[in-house]
């Protein structure tokens, strides 16, 4: 059983940058491709970014250019960089690891998940 902890959520204002991080104990932790959801209240998760082991890296439009994720597999840690954040940007951020390394986008494609960070961004 894969343990994923985000840290780094808050309340910011719009045009703000937070950087979220997730952090695991496995020690396979180098071999999972990662990415990061999102879901606001009454919605599904919806997919942010992905990144595979050796760094590849997938995003949906809406998140092209003002996120970006990253790894230090070092620290058994994925990070995502959010700037220039909207109000639409709320909701709770989860990480997740699928033992395929693909970049994947839906979330049944993952095997494993994080508690959950919440992201609050006012207008």
């Amino acid at each position: 059983q894969v343990q994923l902890v985000e840290s780094g959520g808050g309340l910011v204002q719009t045009g703000g940058s937070l950087r979220l991080s997730c952090t695991s104990s496995e020690r396979t932790f180098s071999s999972y491709a990662m990415g990061w959801f999102r879901q606001a209240p009454g919605r599904e998760r919806d997919f942010v970014a992905a990144i595979t082991y050796r760094g590849r890296t997938y995003y949906p439009d809406p998140a092209k250019g003002r996120f970006t994720i990253s790894r230090d597999n070092a620290k058994n840690t994925v990070y995502l960089q959010m700037d220039s954040l909207k109000p639409e940007d709320t909701g709770v951020y989860y990480c997740a690891a699928n033992s395929g390394n693909y970049l994947k986008t839906r979330p049944y494609e993952y095997d494993y998940w994080g508690q959950g960070t919440q992201v609050t961004v006012s207008s």
